[in-house]
């Protein structure tokens, strides 16, 4: 939604009516994840559903649902080859539910938006099917929440799901009894979060670290770049990074927040400061923790940080020599060889060809089991 939600502001702004399409919920190898979105206004549409297979189909049922004002959940399935038939040709399913949008029937989207932009945590939550109100919303923030869906018991239950959700960066569906039960599945809830983006630490103000900024931004990380060096540690330097720091990497990282969604990377290959640097690094929360260097470095590097009371365990968290093995040369092929090991790891790829391997293409991700337990890829979060 993210991608559409400038617009749809602007229509949502002017006071204008109009149909917005949400992948719910996909099986095997649908193209779009939970989240992604298609607006549609009059004869405009932005976004997409599922990467142009079935959009057609849901541009006609969004312009239906504006004009009965009434919310639809869709499930396509396989396409059968038949040139006038609507479906996925890649044997992915997905739930889309299609629902009227107005400043009248969603007054918080404004706030979203907002919230969005400044990086607030916030979670929306939506009924899908059973005995509530489908389309009925809830709006959660840190510490409030706006809308209901029906009943006091259905708010509690939701809001402690959704703002853990919202802790690990999940979108997908939860189930529940008609009054907020646990381990029942009568009705289908939505719950939709905007994290605030993943951060990337890049330490070491290089011409690789230039490279792994631009990636990094690509790939939908908050980017920051440190090094204690102030005439390399620039911001016209490093133009794609959202924060160019002038500090000793120890300095900054001890003090600097870091979750299980971080990922840092550490690109000096210079003992006084990489030895301090990973003696933190290794003892956060990071998602990822590589190092740049050759691998007798990378050797020298383990002895320091032996000698500086690492146990193995943590050590076994390093990822070093950096990056996945696609024979790099370049800073621009380098960062992308980590873009790729980040890519891997999140979802449980294996990294070799495609036209290697068999089975499903794309990874599985976290999928919600209906009894209040997650299933994530190894890996997940980065």
């Amino acid at each position: 939604m993210r991608d559409v939600l400038s617009q749809i502001v602007r229509w949502w702004g002017a006071g204008e009516r109009f149909g917005l399409a949400t992948v719910v919920d996909t099986f095997h190898s649908a193209p779009r994840p939970p989240g992604a979105s298609m607006a549609v206004f009059g004869e405009e549409a932005v976004g997409s559903v599922s990467g142009g297979c079935v959009e057609g189909a849901v541009y006609e049922l969004a312009r239906q649902v504006v004009e009965e004002d009434r919310p639809v959940l869709r499930r396509y399935g396989v396409s059968d080859d038949d040139a006038f038939s609507v479906g996925l040709t890649c044997g992915g399913i997905i739930d889309i539910l299609v629902e009227p949008v107005s400043g009248d029937s969603y007054p918080e989207l404004g706030e979203i938006a907002e919230s969005v932009r400044r990086h607030e945590p916030v979670v929306v939550a939506t009924i899908l099917s059973g005995p509530g109100r489908a389309g009925a919303r809830r709006v959660m923030w840190e510490g409030r929440a706006s809308g209901s869906l029906g009943l006091p018991r259905l708010d509690a239950a939701v809001d402690d799901d959704a703002r853990g959700m919202l802790a690990q960066g999940l979108t997908g569906v939860r189930r529940y009894g008609p009054e907020g039960e646990r381990r029942l599945d009568d009705l289908s809830v939505f719950v939709q979060s905007f994290a605030p983006p993943p951060r990337m630490l890049i330490f070491g103000a290089i011409d690789f670290a230039a490279a792994v900024a631009r990636v990094g931004k690509f790939l939908g990380y908050h980017v920051v770049v440190c090094d204690a060096r102030p005439v390399f540690a620039t911001a016209k330097r490093f133009p794609d990074a959202d924060e160019v720091v002038v500090k000793w990497p120890h300095d900054y990282l001890s003090t600097a927040h870091v979750d299980e969604r971080t990922v840092i990377c550490v690109l000096t290959h210079d003992p006084k400061f990489d030895v301090p640097l990973l003696e933190v690094a290794l003892r956060t929360r990071a998602g990822y923790v590589g190092a740049m260097g050759s691998r007798r470095t990378h050797e020298h590097r383990l002895a320091r940080l032996r000698e500086a009371g690492l146990p193995e365990e943590e050590l076994s968290r390093l990822r070093s020599p950096i990056g996945l093995d696609l024979g790099a040369r370049t800073p621009e092929e380098t960062a992308v060889s980590i873009a790729a090991e980040l890519i891997q790891l999140r979802w449980g790829g294996s990294g070799r060809a495609l036209t290697e391997t068999t089975g499903r293409i794309h990874g599985v991700a976290a999928r919600d089991h209906g009894d209040g337990a997650w299933e994530e890829p190894e890996g997940g979060g980065l």
